[in-house]
């Protein structure tokens, strides 16, 4: 048969003849399969990631299967389940495939072959779903460089340097603080290369323990150390032909260094446990918060291991030290969680862009990301405003004030000055606004601006006067409402 070996079935009946019955065939036909005779205790074995298929009886004490199945399908609704019962009627197996179930088998089997095909199909239908799932993420990543969002002069030098290098094979090194985006670069870089079709495969080192670490990279053999129950491939074997991205380089411990260096060195690896190395052809783009030629200098890092890697830098800058940037994310996360959320939110008050903009981001993007998808939620307006934002956000500075100075502080002086004057401009324009009935041929007049460049000017700085129907709702339409 064609079904794939290596799905896993789960099996429960509290018929341990049947059980039994159940088991050796299936294991017969090359399935690892996990006997459970107990419904509650089969629950808790579906939660396994592992499992593929599970192969229910409908009567059992305690929980019954059509329970077990729908409990099942609402934790893991990618598993098939296949319905065993000596009691059919169609009415059972039409609430069974409603329920979810992938087929229904009548005990005892009149042929057991019955029973191996149709795990056999559900099998295959499982792996299908599992491939369509991931080439979805895949064609997804391919799309994220354009997540890296930025218009400053350093986020246009990083856009250059990842075209320039993805036609390459060379080690890259992404150096940035956390929350900049380091995994969205290396898979830009990935998905320009001529690797693009093969396996991208992200690992963060310093999650892990030393040992679990060297058996993830580079995989082990069965008993080569405590619950080792089996051979097992490393992450380097996985991404063979593709990329691998080490985030976290620089919490790598010394006896994994030495591992790395020769992966780097001589193409290949050797699981922990084994005699022989594996060839393996992988392109290695790792990533790091810490200054690794500091973390050199004190031992901390082999200096063989730092050469071999800084091949190629990239150097991601901090979100504080682009602040013209800020506006460019807010809108795209803005429009990103608006549309998750089906919330129609479309923008900004001029209040809330200039908090957001002279915030130091200590967390970078992904703190910008975090605040914009919390201000989505919570927002009852369509309009974002300073209110919507956290609370250290909603004391927004006066103009000219020590604060807004302060605020701006950790700014070159040629870009502080921008925004110190973006903010003037922007609140003179308000002001100048409201003093003239929000009527824009007379506050031109009033600014000694030719009317087409203050309309200019206004649409330049998102400033616009209340709406017709707030004018009449006020009583007072007396003069029309103009805005940019």
């Amino acid at each position: 048969m064609n079904q794939p070996k290596r799905a896993k079935i789960l099996v429960v009946d509290d018929d341990p003849v049947v059980l039994k019955a159940v088991t050796s065939i299936l294991q017969r036909e090359g399935y690892p399969i996990v006997a459970i005779d107990d419904a509650v205790e089969g629950l808790t074995a579906a939660k396994d990631p592992s499992i593929d298929v599970a192969v229910l009886d409908i009567n059992m004490p305690h929980l019954s299967g059509m329970d077990l199945l729908k409990a099942i399908k609402a934790e893991r609704p990618d598993v098939e389940v296949i319905m065993m019962t000596a009691y059919a009627t169609v009415e059972t197996a039409v609430e069974a495939v409603k329920a979810g179930a992938y087929d229904y088998l009548t005990k005892p089997f009149e042929d057991i072959d019955d029973l191996s095909l149709t795990v056999g199909k559900a099998a295959e239908r499982k792996a299908l779903k599992d491939r369509t799932r991931a080439l979805e993420e895949a064609l997804t990543a391919r799309s994220q460089f354009e997540d890296l969002i930025g218009q400053s002069s350093q986020m246009r030098a990083v856009f250059k340097l990842v075209e320039t290098v993805s036609h390459s094979t060379a080690t890259v090194l992404i150096q940035g603080e956390s929350g900049t985006g380091k995994e969205l670069v290396a898979r830009a870089i990935h998905y320009r290369s001529a690797r693009k079709d093969k396996p991208f495969v992200a690992v963060n080192c310093s999650a892990l323990t030393e040992t679990l670490l060297e058996s993830e990279l580079f995989g082990h053999m069965k008993g080569a150390f405590t619950g080792a129950t089996g051979n097992k491939k490393g992450l380097f074997e996985a991404a063979d032909g593709g990329t691998i991205f080490l985030d976290e380089i620089g919490d790598v411990p010394p006896a994994t260094q030495v591992r790395l260096l020769r992966v780097l060195q001589e193409g290949e690896v050797k699981r922990v446990g084994a005699n022989e190395p594996v060839k393996v052809d992988v392109r290695v783009i790792a990533a790091t918060h810490v200054d690794l030629t500091r973390a050199k200098e004190q031992g901390r890092f082999r200096e063989d291991l730092f050469y071999r890697l800084n091949v190629i830098t990239i150097d991601l800058p901090p979100l504080r030290d682009r602040p013209e940037d800020v506006p460019l994310l807010a809108h795209h996360f803005l429009k990103l969680y608006a549309a998750k959320l089906d919330k129609k939110v479309t923008g900004f008050t001029p209040r809330a862009m200039e908090a957001l903009t002279v915030n130091r981001w200590t967390g970078n993007v992904r703190e910008l990301e975090n605040v914009i998808e919390r201000a989505v939620v919570l927002t009852s307006n369509e309009v974002l405003d300073v209110e919507d934002l956290p609370p250290g956000f909603q004391e927004a500075p006066q103009a000219g004030s020590p604060v807004e100075v302060f605020s701006l502080a950790h700014l070159p002086y040629a870009q502080a000055k921008r925004l110190a004057m973006r903010a003037f401009e922007r609140r003179y324009l308000t002001a100048l606004l409201e003093k003239n009935n929000n009527n824009v041929s007379s506050a031109a007049r009033a600014a000694g601006v030719d009317r087409s460049n203050f309309r200019r000017l206004l649409k330049q700085y998102e400033v616009a006067g209340r709406t017709m129907k707030q004018r009449k709702s006020d009583g007072n339409d007396s003069s029309p409402l103009e805005v940019a």
